[in-house]
């Protein structure tokens, strides 16, 4: 194990600095640590939903990952640890969250490939989003969709382990949404050191058999997309608001944590709901920026999503009279030079199942 994780910094050097001018050598190989580039590129599976329902949903799950499962050669079932974990989407609070109909698809697909109920948990960041769009019990009815499904709220600080880091001399803590106006009065309670560290959530990667992405996505101004890759690792951390300072800092950190071995290990695959994205004014909830399809994707590639639905933010934004996401924000680009997927959609593949 080799803490904290600073593996690739040196090979994106080049790529962030180029901008400013900077000359900087190109590597010659990966820098030490970096887990090898896939052998061959990895698919997508579609499927077309006839309602956005829990039935139809369970219907296209079930054949997406039976899809995946023959393409891979292997059966998704419980190993030694037993259990399996759901990193769901609430943060741009109701009207952009994961669909709860495709949670419960995802849960009974899992039960079905012989993982106990009480053995399955989501994770997500916020009590009062997750609350306000269903995933944690109504305070008023007391009740939830997922009763015996444990939901690890990330910002409690509970899930946390000071061994494992993302260690960055970036900016400390910064509020992306209020900036000043919120912190102008913030005293530091925390060390300079502390304030270096981003902590990684724990229970995907150390007691689960392997974790499922299911991601929402938005425009977001300093992220370019909101997604699959932002979902997995800067709202899967604490301590990440300081990246947003600049339009550099945090694609560099998402493209980095991304990368690192054992979240990649674990992470068997995405799976998107095109229920809703939203197009402009992201990551906050607009309805009027949004669109709905009836188009769920599987793949292993979290770049190739995001960039299939940066393409398709794109075209809706010029539809509407709205300039393109900038170019300057290369989320996607410092991924794929990491190894953790491909943005070039014009060769995808595509395969379509289900009904």
């Amino acid at each position: 194990m080799i803490m904290p994780f600073v593996r690739n910094l040196l090979l994106l050097a080049a790529f962030i600095l180029a901008p400013l001018g900077v000359q900087a050598a190109p590597a010659k190989k990966p820098a030490a640590g970096l887990p090898p580039a896939p052998s061959h590129r990895e698919p997508l599976w579609e499927a077309r939903l006839a309602t956005f329902g829990e039935v139809d949903y369970r219907a296209q799950v079930d054949a997406l990952v039976q899809a995946w499962e023959a393409d891979a050669g292997r059966k998704l079932k419980p190993g030694k640890k037993g259990k399996v974990g759901i990193k769901i989407y609430a943060d741009s609070g109701p009207g952009m969250a994961t669909p709860i109909a495709l949670t419960q698809a995802v849960i009974t697909m899992l039960e079905a490939r012989g993982f106990k109920h009480e053995n399955i948990f989501l994770v997500g960041l916020n009590q009062l989003r997750l609350r306000m769009t269903g995933y944690l019990p109504s305070l008023v009815t007391g009740k939830s969709p997922f009763e015996g499904i444990s939901t690890f709220v990330l910002e409690s600080n509970r899930f946390y382990d000071p061994v494992w880091f993302y260690d960055s001399p970036l900016p400390t803590r910064f509020d992306p949404v209020f900036m000043e106006s919120q912190t102008k009065d913030f005293k530091d309670t925390t060390t300079v050191e502390e304030d270096r560290k981003s902590f990684l959530a724990t229970p995907l990667f150390l007691d689960a058999d392997f974790w499922i992405n299911l991601p929402v996505y938005t425009d977001h101004p300093t992220l370019g997309v909101n997604g699959s890759l932002v979902n997995a690792t800067l709202w899967n951390a604490s301590n990440t608001a300081r990246f947003f300072r600049s339009p550099a800092n945090a694609p560099a950190a998402v493209a980095e944590m991304s990368a690192i071995p054992e979240l990649r290990e674990t992470w068997v695959f995405t799976i998107a709901s095109l229920e809703h994205y939203q197009y402009i004014g992201g990551p906050f909830f607009n309805s009027l920026y949004t669109v709905s399809e009836p188009v769920l994707w599987l793949s292993r590639d979290p770049v190739l999503i995001d960039a299939l639905i940066l393409d398709r933010i794109n075209t809706m934004r010029k539809k509407n009279r709205f300039g393109p996401i900038s170019e300057d924000i290369r989320t996607l680009e410092f991924a794929e030079i990491l190894g953790v997927g491909s943005s070039k959609i014009s060769d995808a593949e595509i395969i379509r199942v289900g009904h």
